[in-house]
């Protein structure tokens, strides 16, 4: 099973910059979006059906917000949009695959990068999410979570740690809750594999910051630890250019 993760801020947008001709590279067999801005209904989907994928879309009640989608050409058994808690369900950040004895989630956690409020609620999200997690772990322990996670876990997924020791995204409190996560069992994939530094998933459109490569890593693809001897292959596509994130890759022997 090939996943892909990628938030493509504004899937529209992405289309008109290569993203749908990429896809005909046969990238993954899963294709997990954030921040797709759309829906269903405005988006030529009928160029992912040309390709055989299935589509599922969970967008925000707010047009040209957030949202999560997730192409597919693994038929699943169940598909859950939303996690159940209305302020994150209204703004499209959760959408849950289920194939056999595997739960793939796809989610968009918030930035926190607005102001105060939001970095409570981004706060309140990750509580509530991973009280979710640690709950469904207890019927599904074989759990897939990726998406766009908007915190850097470590100094090495950073391109300047000390100078964004106070930046949303970089937080003490929000890196701890990375800390929780991995201690609670789930495996970050990438570094499972690749253990280099300067691998990052998002740029600044500020600065030249892409073409510096001064960015974060801040998408993920993460499993539960029962998966870990199924993981073959990790990556991290810096060279695709439809969005000012990448996408990130995981492949699993199952």
């Amino acid at each position: 099973m090939r996943i892909v993760s990628y938030n493509v801020n504004g899937l529209r947008s992405a289309m008109t910059k290569g993203f749908t001709e990429w896809l005909t590279e046969d990238p993954a067999d899963i294709i997990c979006l954030q921040e797709i801005k759309a829906n269903k209904d405005n988006v030529d989907f009928a160029q992912f059906d040309k390709l055989g994928y299935e589509h599922y879309w969970f967008s925000a009640q707010k047009k040209g917000y957030s949202g999560v989608a997730v192409l597919t050409r693994i038929k699943p058994d169940n598909v859950q949009y939303g996690n159940g808690n209305l302020q994150s369900d209204s703004e499209g950040r959760f959408i849950r695959l289920d194939f056999g004895d595997l739960t793939l989630i796809n989610t968009y956690i918030p930035s926190g990068t607005s102001g105060d409020e939001r970095q409570t609620y981004k706060y309140k999200w990750l509580d509530e999410f991973f009280a979710y997690l640690t709950e469904l772990r207890k019927t599904r322990p074989n759990l897939i979570v990726c998406g766009d996670y908007n915190i850097c876990h470590q100094p090495i997924d950073i391109h300047d740690p000390v100078s964004n020791k106070n930046s949303t995204g970089f937080l003490p409190e929000e890196r701890a809750w990375m800390d929780k996560l991995f201690a609670s069992g789930f495996v970050d994939t990438f570094r499972h594999f690749n253990p280099d530094p300067h691998q990052y998933s998002w740029w600044s459109f500020r600065a030249n910051a892409r073409n510096n490569n001064k960015g974060w890593r801040i998408d993920y693809i993460n499993v539960t630890a029962p998966l870990k001897e199924k993981l073959k292959h990790a990556a991290i596509y810096q060279q695709v250019k439809h969005s000012d994130h990448c996408p990130v890759y995981l492949e699993l022997a199952l």
